[in-house]
């Protein structure tokens, strides 16, 4: 078959081929090492958090080799799109800190010279390729009514993901002649593009992937589509000419796309384009309710949304140390080490990231979020907090902006000490966690179900003697020295021998005393240190609270 003439059937209006836009590719001015790398998300709904667990890795890679890492949208499945799901991800990406250096910017101009970064603009420049491997006779129409699109492969690929063997699949186009195309073509009928493999499963060939390391491969003898019928490339070919155009060295994706690397590798050696490298990333899995291990789901789990975190009002940082400890398990160990030294100190390498899939843990993610809380000054407590609420609850927003001082007392109780407290897990606990201190609505609520163990007249008698007797103005020593000797004089102890014998050394029941006066005055049976939170809520306060307690018992 003369393939330049099949070419020109299929490809007519197409007059650049692919020399001109290898010849015109732009050249980074980089130093020797330096990496290229990529995040190509696709606007089909929300970023997953996979998807930043991936962008993590671009970004340090490229970073630690003093290079580039850029983003690209990959919107040609127009049938799955959603209306700003590209400026989504691009914001994610930002809040995040994993925000690109070049390429597509949401609804920002891009910054770069190899854009487009949209690939929907870049289709005439896909058609040079695809009309390139026509004429190399790598390539030809397939008039069959369905072809692939990204999901369907992805897919597929995820069934096949722990398959090792592969099957010859053959399209029946491709044995066509071309006068028979060329009648099809004259009727009207659409055709998708595919490659002509010359791959024999029967043949292994070794591949080294940076994260699985050497592996033994069987050919491609798949007739893979490249181009959909309604014009638009796949996958496949998309990156293909995207990488090889842009610069990229390394490509890092998931690796339910490891099973398409001998396809791609054919396709990069049919058009003579120097093969990239490979970083095929394990994925985040978590067990569903029968305990099978599955993907995280974007369907199925709403923690898969990046946005999710933000909802729930967990530090941004506290999802990128997460993800750090999912790919290189002694990040764990290293902050251990070095609790206040900011992560990007941290020694990632490709080489740490595991082959197993990591499992997707709320427990650990909130061991984290607590620990780096933390370490927060008052301050950054309250002006997460504050964030927070303004967007999802503002009228606990107008709670802690009232009642500034108070919340920055509150935060700094138990705080920049050698074990700081460690109750807030997420900001959208701290109403929970504090809104007694504020509200005294809530706090009498709290107090519902308070029902001391003990005498309730022995109890009623113990809050009106330390209403009578307590002073704030010492120090705590000397506040729990008056507790102990008010719970004394009220009958708490004076039953006890021990107490009989040595009143002045018993402290047994001077702990159920001050629990006692926690619930009463909080309405929670665990807060921070009583005595801080007394001296912020002041007399009046703590006498108008022992008067409702007093008067209800």
């Amino acid at each position: 078959m003369d393939y330049k003439k099949l070419a020109n059937l299929l490809y007519p209006n197409t007059d650049k081929n692919i020399s001109y836009y290898l010849k015109n590719a732009k050249k980074r001015n980089l130093n020797k090492g330096a990496e290229v790398t990529r995040i190509a998300p696709s606007p089909t709904g929300f970023l997953h958090v996979g998807t930043v667990y991936g962008a993590l890795i671009d970004y340090f890679v490229a970073k630690n080799s003093g290079g580039v890492y850029y983003m690209r949208l990959e919107d040609t499945d127009n049938k799955r799109e959603v209306q700003d799901a590209g400026e989504i991800a691009y914001s994610m990406l930002s809040y995040y800190n994993v925000k690109p250096d070049e390429g597509y910017r949401g609804n920002q101009p891009e910054i770069g010279n190899f854009g487009p970064y949209v690939q929907s603009k870049r289709i005439p420049i896909y058609n040079a390729f695809a009309k390139h491997l026509v004429e190399c006779g790598r390539a030809f129409p397939c008039f069959c009514e369905k072809s692939e699109t990204k999901q369907d492969i992805l897919d597929r690929r995820e069934e096949q993901l722990e398959q090792s063997d592969d099957i010859e699949a053959k399209d029946p186009c491709r044995n066509m002649t071309y006068e028979e195309i060329e009648k099809r073509i004259k009727n009207g009928e659409k055709f998708a593009l595919r490659l002509l493999s010359n791959g024999n499963p029967e043949k292994t060939f070794e591949f080294e992937d940076l994260i699985k390391g050497k592996r033994v491969l069987r050919e491609n003898a798949k007739d893979i589509v490249l181009i959909k019928s309604n014009g638009i490339p796949v996958y496949s070919m998309a990156h293909l000419v995207d990488d090889t155009l842009m610069g990229t060295t390394i490509v890092v994706r998931g690796e339910e796309w490891y099973p398409s690397l001998p396809a791609h590798l054919e396709l990069f050696d049919a058009c003579s384009l120097p093969r990239l490298k490979y970083a095929h990333t394990p994925v985040i899995c978590k067990t569903d309710a029968d305990g099978n291990k599955r993907k995280l789901s974007k369907r199925k789990d709403p923690e898969a949304d990046a946005r999710y975190f933000i909802e729930k009002g967990y530090p941004k940082v506290t999802v990128i140390e997460y993800l750090l400890n999912l790919l290189n398990s002694d990040f764990e160990i290293w902050r251990n080490n070095n609790p206040l030294v900011d992560y990007h100190n941290f020694d990632f390498k490709l080489s740490k990231i595991g082959s197993n899939n990591p499992m997707f843990d709320f427990d650990k993610l909130d061991n984290v979020s607590k620990n780096i809380i933390s370490y927060y000054p008052a301050q950054k407590v309250y002006d997460e907090a504050l964030n927070w609420a303004k967007e999802y609850d503002k009228e606990w927003a107008t709670v802690l902006e009232t009642n500034k001082d108070k919340a920055l007392a509150l935060f700094g109780v138990e705080r920049g000490t050698e074990r700081p407290r460690k109750d807030i897990i997420r900001f959208d606990m701290v109403k929970d966690l504090y809104s007694y201190m504020f509200n005294e609505t809530l706090f009498k609520q709290s107090l519902l179900g308070f029902n001391p163990a003990l005498d309730k007249k022995v109890v009623k008698n113990f809050l009106l003697a330390y209403k009578n007797s307590y002073n704030l103005s010492g120090e705590n020593a000397d506040w729990f020295t008056g507790v102990k000797e008010t719970a004394g004089k009220c009958g708490f102890c004076t039953d006890n021998k021990e107490y009989k014998a040595n009143p002045n050394a018993y402290n047994g029941n001077t702990a159920t005393a001050c629990g006692i006066l926690r619930v009463a005055l909080t309405g929670r049976e665990q807060t921070p240190d009583l005595f801080s939170l007394l001296k912020i809520l002041g007399k009046k306060e703590i006498d108008s609270r022992l008067d409702y307690v007093i008067n209800n018992l």
